[in-house]
């Protein structure tokens, strides 16, 4: 569960610091008062998207921090290293500079938004105010279903198969287009595998000519420069050169060493130095020797340069040619031995598109069962939201794909609905109203939810459109989903503020010219004043009062008897 939250210089919130607790906790204020800055929050701590633009004006960066209780995800920390906290719990904090940059730390330890979204998922489920509206998308229903049913290892399965079948299809593809093309093709292979071939690419082999070019170029000042430094080192005709002097410096200190063995070091370094001279001077000889060129070689070292430049402007590099070349072969290969080869796709095609059946029909038989059982699970919540009376189901239709299978199985599933007794159940989207779909989506998520791990739950207004009777069924769900998990809930209606097991409200001010939102805990009395003010708007009376405080004790009561059956 979050224990705090602490919000600084994000839209009109300076500072602010909320400590939540365990059960519903419930956030209400005027429209416009900022609420929706703490939800803005909570999905920033968990790795959500933001952006510089929500820096509070005049101020160089914003910032959110987080503790959280009882997460565990072991696995988590050990992945990213980052060190577990001794007290258990996990510290979180997310900054975003005014230059768009964020910085994420996890127990003090820097991660990624991606690393940070992955522990998020475990640490919060957020459910926003048009989250109602993406039931209406029907290519969601078959999601919902498999998340329901658990089938995602299934569909795993089945979409590799898939995947196989769709690689078999465009191979055979390839093999059946026409003559014409074919033809065409095989001549296009043909010019670029003999112009390769031709050009006898070897990697690696215009770096080197181009500097053997530069040498060629410069061959004679080269060549100058190496004499002139073979001959100090080896000596001209009327000049000793630097061996024979080291020679003689070292006859001569041989002869003093017979006088004083201080000098036999220095002598050993001496003939150390003799002989890395004699070195140096053969392979200044060597070099020498290797600058004799032909008088064409360089003609034809400079036509070599211009089709080994021609090669790799069209295919990229010179690895990029060969590549090239053996691809060219294999697909001309293949294309002239495009009869046996299609036979051999065919074949295999059948057996992929067979296998891909089976594991559809594994992967409805499946979906079907899960299907009964989330109508009756639906249902019994929708009963219990004020819907006694409607029916949810789950239709099946077959794909119109080719074999019978999809990308998704061997089906389209959608969502029906009837609200009210006696009439036929039809799709969600033309049926239910505002406040039907808030209900069937908070029935959804709490049955998908289920026993699931899915750390504290966070409903932005998922009440809109709900009232009366209605309404009071949704708080007491809330509070009936508050008795396994934390749950934060932003609302405008009194039914759900009075079921709070810790309520707080979220208030603007106008200081100095600049807005400023606070976020405090309220008492008892403020939570009076608050629901009286959520029923009856700015005029409090002592009657609104009074029926605030009859609200709260029977929503206490309603809570009361919740633990004592749990």
């Amino acid at each position: 569960m979050i224990k705090l939250l602490h919000i600084e210089n994000i839209a009109v919130v300076e500072k602010v610091d909320i400590e939540f607790e365990p059960g519903l906790n419930v956030l209400t204020g005027e429209t416009g008062a900022g609420k929706s800055i703490v939800i803005d929050a909570l999905s920033a701590i968990t790795g959500g998207r933001t952006s510089r633009d929500i820096i509070r004006t005049g101020a160089e960066f914003a910032s959110v921090t987080a503790v959280f209780s009882g997460v565990g995800n072991e696995s988590w920390f050990e992945e990213n290293c980052v060190e577990p906290d001794d007290g258990g719990d996990v510290f979180i904090t997310r900054r975003i500079s005014a230059d768009g940059k964020s910085v994420c730390r996890v127990n003090g330890a820097p991660v990624g938004t991606t690393q940070l979204r992955e522990l998020g998922v475990g640490l919060l489920d957020v459910h926003g105010q048009n989250d109602g509206r993406k039931i209406l998308d029907e290519s969601t229903h078959r999601e919902y279903l498999d998340t329901f049913g658990g089938n995602e290892s299934t569909l795993a399965e089945y979409r590799e198969t898939y995947k196989k079948l769709t690689a078999k299809e465009a191979d055979i593809e390839k093999l059946t287009m026409d003559e014409g093309e074919k033809e065409r093709r095989i001549d296009t292979l043909k010019y670029q595998i003999e112009e390769i071939a031709r050009a006898g690419i070897k990697i690696g082999e215009h770096a080197e000519l181009s500097s053997k070019r530069e040498m060629l170029i410069n061959a004679s000042k080269l060549k100058d420069a190496i004499e002139a430094a073979f001959e100090a080192m080896y000596g001209a005709d009327n000049s000793a050169g630097a061996v024979a002097l080291i020679a003689q410096a070292q006859s001569r200190l041989d002869y003093a060493a017979r006088y004083s063995e201080n000098l036999n070091t220095i002598k050993d370094r001496l003939i150390d130095l003799h002989y890395t001279a004699q070195d140096i001077s053969d392979e200044l000889r060597d070099f020498r020797e290797m600058l004799d060129f032909s008088p064409g070689e360089l003609d034809e070292l400079e036509s070599r340069l211009d089709t080994l430049k021609r090669i790799i402007r069209k295919y990229g590099s010179e690895e990029g040619a060969v590549e090239h070349l053996e691809n060219s072969k294999s697909e001309l290969s293949g294309i002239e031995d495009s009869a046996g080869r299609l036979e051999k796709l065919t074949t295999e095609l059948e057996a992929c598109v067979q296998e891909a059946v089976n594991k559809a029909k594994d992967l409805t038989e499946k979906r079907k069962a899960a299907a009964a059982m989330l109508q009756k699970r639906v249902m019994d919540e929708l009963s219990q939201l004020n819907m006694p009376d409607v029916e949810f189901l789950v239709e099946f239709a077959a794909v119109p794909d080719k074999y019978g299978v999809g990308a998704w199985g061997s089906d389209d599933v959608r969502f029906l609905m009837s609200a009210n007794a006696g009439e036929k159940p039809g799709r969600i989207s033309r049926i239910a109203s505002g406040g039907e779909l808030a209900r069937i989506m908070l029935a959804l998520k709490n049955v998908l939810t289920g026993e699931k791990d899915t750390g504290s739950m966070v409903f932005d207004e998922i009440d809109s459109g709900v009232s009366g009777i209605a309404a009071q069924r949704v708080g007491e769900k809330l509070s009936k989903l508050a008795q396994q998990r934390q749950v934060l809930c932003v609302t405008h209606l009194p039914q759900i503020a009075v079921m709070a097991d810790a309520h707080f409200e979220v208030r603007k001010s106008a200081e100095a010219g600049r807005t400023y939102t606070y976020v405090g805990k309220l008492t008892f009395e403020g939570r009076k004043k608050e629901i009286a003010r959520l029923s009856g708007g700015e005029n409090i009376t002592g009657t609104t009062l009074t029926s605030a405080a009859e609200q709260l004790d029977a929503a206490e009561k309603y809570k009361r008897e919740l633990r004592e059956e749990s």
